[in-house]
C-alpha cells in the first residue's frame, strides 16, 4: 500500500471563525485581491476585518462561473494593485477564480502554458501568491483542493488548471456563512459535496485516509443534506460545511469517477450548475456500475462499498448496493433537482457528450470501465 495525502497549510473550521480573517490575512500580505462571487455584498464583513487589521482590500468580482478570460482580467487587477495576497469569499466560482488568479500573477506566460487538455499543460514554475479560501456555500470543497476549473468557451469545456502548489495557504470554513443559502442553492451544492465523498471512497484510487473522511462524510450528508433543504438548521448547516470540506480533502487525494467524468464537458457545453449535473447523474452512475461490476468483475471490492455506502446512507445495516442508489434518487426528487434536458440536453447531443466524457480525467478513477452504451444510457435516464 502507498499513497500521499496533501491539503491546504492550515484548516480553521468552525462557526464564528470568519473574525479571525483579518488577522489570518495579515500574517500572508498587505494587499489584499478579494476574489468575491456575483453578491460581492458578501464580502463586505471581510473587508472591513481586513481594513482592521491594515491589510488593503481591492475586489475583484466572478458574475458567473470562471473563464480563461476571467482568470486573465483578475491577473491585470492584482499586478495592476501590486497585491500580494489573495482571498477567494463565496461559491466555488469564488474560489477557483482566486486560486488561478494567484498561480497567475506569480508565473510568467499565458494561461494556455498551463491549462490541461487545451493547453500544454505545463507545470507552475512559482509558487502562487499567498490565497486563503473562505466559502460561503456547503458543495465544492474547493478551499482544500489544488486544482482550479475555467471555462472555455470556444472550446465548449471546462478544463483545469493544476498543481500542488496551489493548495491555499489557510481554508477558513464558517458555516455561518452557509445560513442565507437558498433552498435550491443548498440542494445543488449539497448533491456536490455527497458526490464527492462517494466517488473518491469507490475509486480506484481510494486509501485508508480518505476513506475515513469520506465515511463521516456521507454519514453527516445523509442525515442533514434534506433538513437542510427542507428546515435548514445549524447543525445541518455545519454537518454539510464539514461534508463539502471533506470531499474536497478525498477529491484532492483519491480520485473521482463518471459522474465528474460527465459534468465537466456537459458544464462546459451547457449552462448546467456543477451541482445539478452532479445530483442527476450520480444514481445512475450507481446503477450502471453496481450492475457492470456484477456482470463483469464481481469480486471487485467496490461492489462491497457500495454496499457500505448503501448502508451509511439508509441507516439500513442490511442494505444492498442497489438500496444506496435507489435512496440517492429519491432525495434528488425531494430536492427537486431539474433533469439534464432543462438545460438543452438533447438525445442528439450524446454520442458527443460520451465521446467527450470518456476522455475526461475523472473517468480514470471510475471503479469499473463503462462501455460506449453504458455510458448513453446513463445520459438518456438523466435527461
Amino acid at each position: 500500500m502507498r499513497f500521499e495525502f496533501a491539503t491546504a497549510t492550515r484548516i480553521i473550521f468552525g462557526k464564528g471563525t470568519l473574525q479571525e480573517a483579518g488577522r489570518e490575512a495579515a500574517a500572508l500580505g498587505t494587499h489584499a485581491l478579494v476574489v468575491t462571487g456575483a453578491n460581492r455584498d458578501r464580502a463586505t464583513r471581510m473587508i472591513e476585518l481586513l481594513e482592521a487589521s491594515d491589510v488593503k482590500a481591492t475586489v475583484f468580482q466572478v458574475d458567473s462561473e470562471p473563464t480563461v478570460d476571467t482568470a486573465l482580467k483578475g491577473v491585470t487587477a492584482a499586478r495592476q494593485f501590486n497585491c500580494d495576497l489573495v482571498i477567494g469569499i463565496g461559491g466555488g466560482a469564488a474560489i477557483d477564480a482566486g486560486k488561478a488568479i494567484a498561480a497567475l500573477t506569480a508565473n510568467p506566460g499565458e494561461p494556455l502554458d498551463y491549462l490541461e487538455v487545451i493547453g500544454k499543460g505545463q507545470s507552475l514554475s512559482r509558487p502562487p501568491l499567498p490565497y486563503m479560501a473562505v466559502p460561503t456555500t456547503a458543495g465544492t470543497g474547493a478551499e482544500v483542493t489544488r486544482n482550479a476549473v475555467l471555462a472555455s468557451p470556444e472550446h465548449r469545456v471546462k478544463v483545469s488548471l493544476r498543481s500542488p502548489l496551489m493548495l491555499p495557504k489557510l481554508a477558513l470554513v464558517d458555516p455561518e456563512l452557509t445560513y442565507s443559502m437558498p433552498p435550491e442553492v443548498t440542494a445543488m451544492t449539497g448533491m456536490d459535496a455527497l458526490t464527492q465523498v462517494l466517488e473518491p471512497f469507490v475509486s480506484v484510487k481510494a486509501n485508508p485516509l480518505t476513506d475515513a473522511l469520506c465515511r463521516e462524510g456521507m454519514a453527516r450528508a445523509a442525515r442533514s443534506l434534506r433538513r437542510a433543504f427542507e428546515e435548514p438548521t445549524d447543525a445541518a448547516r455545519e454537518d454539510m460545511s464539514l461534508a463539502s470540506l471533506f470531499g474536497g480533502l478525498a477529491l484532492a487525494n483519491a480520485a473521482l469517477g463518471a459522474v465528474h467524468g460527465f459534468a465537466g464537458p456537459l458544464g462546459g457545453m451547457y449552462p448546467i450548475p456543477h451541482g445539478v449535473a452532479c445530483a442527476r447523474l450520480l444514481p445512475y452512475v450507481m446503477e450502471t456500475n453496481i450492475r457492470a461490476l456484477r456482470e463483469r468483475e464481481p469480486d471487485n471490492p467496490a461492489l462491497a462499498r457500495y454496499a457500505e455506502v448503501a448502508r451509511i446512507l439508509t441507516g439500513n445495516p442490511d442494505a444492498t448496493p442497489e438500496d444506496g442508489a435507489a435512496w440517492v434518487a429519491e432525495l434528488c426528487e425531494a430536492l427537486k433537482i431539474p433533469r439534464l434536458s432543462q438545460f438543452g440536453v438533447a438525445s442528439i447531443d450524446l454520442p458527443d457528450i460520451v465521446e467527450k466524457s470518456a476522455r475526461a480525467s475523472s473517468m480514470k478513477g471510475n471503479p469499473i470501465k463503462l462501455t460506449e452504451a453504458e455510458l448513453t444510457e446513463i445520459l438518456e435516464r438523466a435527461l
